[in-house]
């Protein structure tokens, strides 16, 4: 087993006061050579975007780019013609394959948004670019991991190009939880939203992550009440 932590408080950070950006892997004038990503995940952005604001057209090609709101609303627009919103227990993807333009809004004038911009690479790059959103209960999360994102059409969740799976899960204080990974070959990187786990020895807070690979399963303790994400991806 090897593990790679990274503590919150080590993350880039931007602000440009109608948008708080914490980067755990290099972005934009966030620059270290030990953060460029962590496998095939390239990228896994903590935003918070003011009332009205948001980012205007821009343009993205061969990404797998996945948002999960945590509070909020945003309002999606793309060169595909699709206009969306997507709000809390809400994940969305957008395979930016040959090349997509859009833009992404606070929906609301009254109260911030905060998600997840997370960035995946490719299995197969210069496909037609592609949308999907999916709404999932909070109930479906309670005390398991529930698969968000994965490669397989017919599971429920939205899908990926890419063998990656993506799995959140609302634990109780005191519960033991195994995650096995969907192939042994993969790693994980558990990227901890609320609350106070351990994983494998380490203890993890609020917006900590640890990566860990060359391991078939991974055991997470809850030691308060805790909101967990858990991206597997490919390590190459």
């Amino acid at each position: 087993m090897k593990t790679i932590f990274h503590p919150s408080t080590e993350r880039g950070f931007n602000s440009f006061g109608w948008l708080k950006s914490y980067h755990s892997f290099s972005f934009g004038a966030f620059n270290d050579p030990e953060k460029m990503n962590f496998g095939l995940l390239r990228v896994l952005n903590d935003d918070h975007v003011e009332q009205s604001m948001g980012f205007g057209t821009h343009g993205h090609a061969n990404m797998e780019i996945v948002s999960i709101p945590l509070s909020g609303a945003l309002k999606h627009n793309d060169s595909t013609g699709r206009e969306e919103i997507i709000k809390s227990g809400d994940v969305q993807i957008m395979s930016a394959g040959s090349g997509i333009k859009h833009s992404e809004y606070n929906a609301s004038k009254t109260e911030p948004v905060d998600f997840l911009q997370i960035w995946v690479f490719p299995k197969v790059e210069d496909i037609e670019p592609r949308y999907e959103q999916v709404s999932f209960n909070e109930a479906d999360k309670t005390n398991k991991f529930l698969t968000v994102v994965s490669p397989d059409e017919n599971d429920g969740s939205i899908t990926i190009k890419q063998d990656a799976w993506f799995s959140l899960g609302n634990l109780d204080a005191d519960l033991s939880l195994d995650y096995k990974l969907n192939n042994p070959e993969n790693g994980v990187y558990i990227f901890l939203l609320e609350g106070n786990i351990v994983v494998e020895d380490k203890n993890l807070n609020k917006r900590d992550a640890i990566g860990i690979y060359e391991i078939e399963k991974v055991s997470i303790h809850a030691k308060t009440a805790s909101k967990v994400l858990i991206i597997e991806v490919p390590m190459k």
